[in-house]
Formats: C-alpha cells, sequence, structure tokens
C-alpha cells in the first residue's frame, strides 16, 4: 500500500533557519557526524565532543544556545556554519517519520517551516530515502550511545 505522500511533497528550503532556532530540540548526531563535524572545524574528535555535544541515555545531540538555538547556527548571517557536515538529522528535514506520518503532521510541519509544502515536488524515492536516513543514523546514534556507556560503565 502507497503512503499518503505516494505522488509526493513539495518542499524548498529558504534558508530560514527556523528549523536551527528557536524551542529547545535535539540535533542528534553519530560517532560519523562528530568526526566529520570535527574535521571540518580542524580539531579532534574528543575535543569537538567535550565542545559541541551532549549525552543523554538515547543518544548524542548538538549543544544548544540558552535560546534554544543550535551551536552552529548563525543568527545574523541566518545559516548553518557547518553545512556541508551537517547531521542527518539536519539533511533529512522535514522528511522525518512524525512529519509524514498523517497528513496532519506534514500540515503542521508546513506551518512551521516556510518551505515545506512549497516549491519543487520531491518524490516518493527521495522521500523514502530521506526517511530511511533519518531512521538508520538515528538507531546508530543509539547503539552508539548505549555501547559507549557500557564501556565506560564496565571501566
Amino acid at each position: 500500500m502507497n503512503p499518503w505522500y505516494a505522488d509526493g511533497l513539495r518542499f524548498h528550503c529558504t534558508q530560514c533557519g527556523d528549523c536551527c532556532s528557536g524551542d529547545p530540540g535535539v540535533v542528534w548526531v553519530t560517532e560519523e557526524e562528530i568526526q566529520d563535524l570535527a574535521t571540518l572545524l580542524g580539531i579532534e574528535g574528543d575535543e569537538f565532543s567535550r565542545r559541541y555535544v551532549r549525552r543523554f541515555p538515547e543518544g548524542r545531540s548538538l549543544i544548544e544556545f540558552e535560546n534554544g538555538d543550535c551551536v552552529f547556527f548563525d543568527g545574523k548571517a541566518r545559516g548553518c556554519t557547518v553545512y556541508e557536515a551537517r547531521p542527518t538529522q539536519c539533511r533529512t528535514w522535514p522528511f522525518w517519520p512524525a512529519n509524514v506520518r498523517h497528513e496532519e503532521s506534514w500540515r503542521q510541519a508546513c506551518e512551521a517551516c516556510p518551505g515545506s509544502g512549497g516549491g519543487d515536488l520531491v518524490p516518493l524515492e527521495s522521500i523514502q530515502r530521506r526517511l530511511a536516513e533519518h531512521t538508520e543514523a538515528k538507531q546508530r546514534g543509539r547503539a552508539q550511545a548505549r555501547a559507549t556507556e557500557n564501556r565506560e560503565r564496565s571501566s
């Protein structure tokens, strides 16, 4: 059975920065993404983690400023300072399971994001690929967090 969005959905990033700022949240990162971000910034992965990552039982997230903005969001330029290495969660927006579960969920995403619902038609195959990438990265990050926690407990 085809999903309700079988004909595709419209999206074009307006680079408004709304998905990077505002209400507090989490930006889950995997070990690989941490390393990619560290490389982009020219620092070691451990140093990157100490500066920019917070730990939760279910994974690791980039830190935020007190106002909820991502630590890598430049409010003046309204852009991401690590765009080339941004995490999967950022790259797959707005095609997250929670946003496409129902038409109502998509409508709410469109209200929150000016690029959702407009612009180019994103075909079903591309949406499904982004959904899978998002889910796989989240699962990998959780598994890595559990493995790290287990290693630390046994040390």
